[in-house]
C-alpha cells in the first residue's frame, strides 16, 4: 500500500491536457472560445453551467436554450504541452493562447458569443 507522500507525489505528476477551445452552435455557426488548465474538466464544467442558466455568456446561454445542446459541440482548438519546469506559469500561456485565438478567429456579432475586451484608459 503506497504513503501518503508517495500518493500526493503521483498526483502531482499528473499532466492534464491544457489549451483553447471552443464551443460551437451547429445552427448559427457561431463560437464561444475559452482556454482551461483542464480541457477535459471544462466541457463538464460549461455544461453544467448552460444547463443551470449560469453561464457568462448571456448570449450563448439564451441559444443554448433556444437551440438546445444537441445543436452544439466542444472542440480543442490548441493544446499547451505540459513541461516538468516549475517557473513556467501556465495559466498565463494558456490566457495568452486565448487571447490569440480571439484575435484570430473574432469570435464577436454575428460570428461567436465572446464579448470584445474594453481598452484600458
Amino acid at each position: 500500500m503506497k504513503t501518503r507522500k508517495e500518493l500526493r507525489e503521483e498526483f502531482n505528476q499528473i499532466k492534464y491536457r491544457m489549451g483553447v477551445f471552443q464551443i460551437r452552435n451547429l445552427t448559427n455557426g457561431k463560437i464561444f472560445i475559452g482556454s482551461s488548465l483542464d480541457l477535459k474538466a471544462i466541457w463538464f464544467a460549461q455544461r453544467i453551467q448552460l444547463n443551470s442558466n449560469m453561464h457568462e455568456s448571456a448570449d450563448l446561454q439564451k441559444d443554448w436554450k433556444q437551440f438546445s445542446p444537441e445543436n452544439f459541440i466542444y472542440e480543442i482548438l490548441e493544446e499547451i504541452e505540459q513541461h516538468d519546469n516549475p517557473a513556467i506559469d501556465y495559466n498565463k500561456e494558456v490566457k495568452a493562447l486565448e487571447d490569440l485565438m480571439i484575435e484570430e478567429l473574432q469570435p464577436f456579432d454575428d460570428k461567436g458569443y465572446n464579448r470584445r475586451k474594453k481598452l484600458k484608459r
